[in-house]
């Protein structure tokens, strides 16, 4: 007997017939003339992945009951902004994996990976604008801008043994949960919702999506390497300090905080079992768990505001079923 499907098993489903009119959309704006730009672009967007942020756009407008042919545009502009970030983010981490393959940039080089981002985000603002909403490119120019100086501030945390929870978090909503909360937001702008529903779509992305990369972060020491597409301790590696370690640095013995200071701020990666071993002791995961948790609770209490129906049950199963993620 098969296993039942899980909540996001059952949301994707429900948005299948949807976001096969969003790829149809995703293929043919990714036709540009210039045979690189969709050899890259489609080989990223096709690598894998729940597609999960246009995915909560399409639930939110059949919560909304909005069917407006606008939703499949908006859907792909959202994939778009996000597979841009994806590109250039791989290149400033010198990434060589992610979902199990090789990165666009390990296949095609860096030149043509930041080239292709910069491609998909002037596609991306080109189809906003056909939309003919001020309030549709306001939403999606602010999300930009803010995920640009996520990735920014990002890069200044690199190696930075001091950095705290408040600092940490403002990156994850800037260059996560900025997405999450953007897409949600479009819906409920869409459906013509009145403002205070629209803010507690905006309030339900923002908090799954800080969620969603909270824990991330927990599986890049606790996850399963082979379900995850990418190596434990790739964030170390890269000199990024998240949450475990950085309640692993508060709660470890002094003797255990130094050698994980020593590790960020040197990138050296010698000790890196030994800081997996700490961070999974001391309490530093279960900290972690405990703050997405709070995060999928504010989600939910989100959509109390929402009206009730099967595509609304969907949502309100997605941030439980967020913290059981193993990749």
């Amino acid at each position: 007997m098969s296993a039942p499907p899980n909540p996001t098993s059952r949301a994707l489903a429900l948005a299948a017939g949807d976001m096969r009119e969003v790829d149809a959309t995703i293929a043919r704006r990714l036709d540009s003339g210039v045979p690189l730009v969709g050899e890259v672009a489609r080989y990223i967007i096709s690598s894998g992945g729940k597609r999960l942020r246009p995915v909560l756009l399409l639930l939110t407008c059949g919560a909304l009951g909005c069917t407006s042919v606008q939703r499949f545009n908006l859907a792909a502009v959202v994939e778009f902004i996000h597979t841009a970030t994806l590109l250039h983010d791989d290149v400033v981490d010198e990434s060589t994996l992610r979902r199990g393959s090789a990165t666009a940039n390990e296949v095609f080089g860096n030149p043509a990976s930041v080239l292709v981002g910069d491609f998909l985000y002037s596609r991306a603002f080109q189809m906003m604008v056909e939309t003919g909403s001020m309030r549709v490119m306001e939403i999606l120019a602010d999300a930009t801008n803010v995920i640009a100086e996520g990735e920014v501030l990002q890069l200044m945390n690199i190696r930075d043994a001091s950095l705290d929870e408040d600092a940490y978090l403002r990156v994850i909503r800037s260059k996560t949960a900025k997405l999450f909360e953007a897409s949600c937001r479009l819906a409920a702008v869409l459906a013509g919702s009145p403002p205070e529903l629209e803010a507690a779509c905006a309030e339900y992305g923002q908090s799954l999506g800080t969620a969603f990369q909270v824990i991330d972060d927990v599986l890049d020491y606790d996850g399963d390497a082979g379900e995850m597409g990418k190596n434990l301790g790739d964030d170390l590696r890269e000199g990024k300090v998240t949450l475990p370690l950085i309640l692993a640095m508060r709660l470890g013995t002094p003797d255990e905080a130094a050698t994980i200071r020593q590790a960020i701020e040197t990138g050296s990666t010698t000790e890196l079992a030994a800081i997996v071993t700490i961070v999974r002791r001391c309490g530093a995961l279960e900290g972690t768990r405990l703050l997405a948790a709070e995060q999928a609770r504010r989600a939910i209490d989100a959509l109390r505001a929402l009206p009730h129906n099967t595509h609304a049950d969907s949502l309100l199963e997605l941030p439980a079923q967020l913290l059981q993620r193993r990749s």
